[in-house]
This record gives structure tokens, C-alpha cells and sequence, in this order.
């Protein structure tokens, strides 16, 4: 599977400055680890967003959010948000921040 190069790119330069943040090849696709954690990535041309599974229902009912199934089976905690949804660079970043809050806050690996 491809990762969205342009994605990949808006990715990146929204996250420069992000301590602890590293790109990494996975799953057939980028992700980005933050201190060792899964935060987010490129899944096709979806963004893959890591939240609380607790708040997971309120984002599953936002425009063009679906819960992250690629194996079959879905995964609580996991988002992909589809290209409508992050069209502008605000969008993208307020999907971005849930990732970076929620998995910021977990122990480093």
C-alpha cells in the first residue's frame, strides 16, 4: 500500500519542532512515533489519528471519521480521517493536536 506523498509532506511540516517525534515506515504506509508511542500516519490517503478510546465515539461522529479497520477488525483508540476532513491546514492540525495530547500523555516506550 501507498502512502498520499502530499499528505505525508503536510504531515511533516506541521509537525516540525515536535520533540520526540519520529517518521517510520510501518504497516505499508509512514507513521509517526512520539517517544516511542504510535501518534499518527498515512494510511492511503487517510490520516491515521491515535485519541482516548473514551472520546473515540464523539470524534466517530464528526464528517468523514470512520473507525480504523485495515485487518478486518477495528480498533478502539483509532481513527482514519478521510481527505475532506483535513483539507485545510487547520483541520489537519486540530486532528493532529488530538494525537499528540492524547498520546503525549502516555509513559514513553
Amino acid at each position: 500500500m501507498h502512502s498520499n506523498p502530499k499528505l505525508v509532506e503536510r504531515i511533516t511540516a506541521a509537525t516540525k519542532g515536535w520533540r520526540g517525534l519520529e517518521a517510520k515506515k510501518m504497516f505499508g504506509g509512514i507513521g509517526w512515533m512520539l517517544r516511542g508511542n504510535m501518534c499518527v500516519g498515512v494510511w492511503h490517503d487517510s490520516l491515521v489519528v491515535r485519541c482516548d478510546p473514551a472520546d473515540g465515539p464523539a470524534h466517530l461522529r464528526k464528517k468523514h471519521v470512520r473507525e480504523m479497520d485495515i485487518t478486518g477488525r477495528s480498533m478502539k483508540g483509532w481513527l482514519l480521517v478521510d481527505p475532506p476532513a483535513i483539507r485545510t491546514a487547520a483541520a489537519l492540525d486540530r486532528w493532529l493536536r488530538v494525537s499528540r495530547d492524547y498520546v503525549g500523555a502516555l509513559p514513553a516506550k
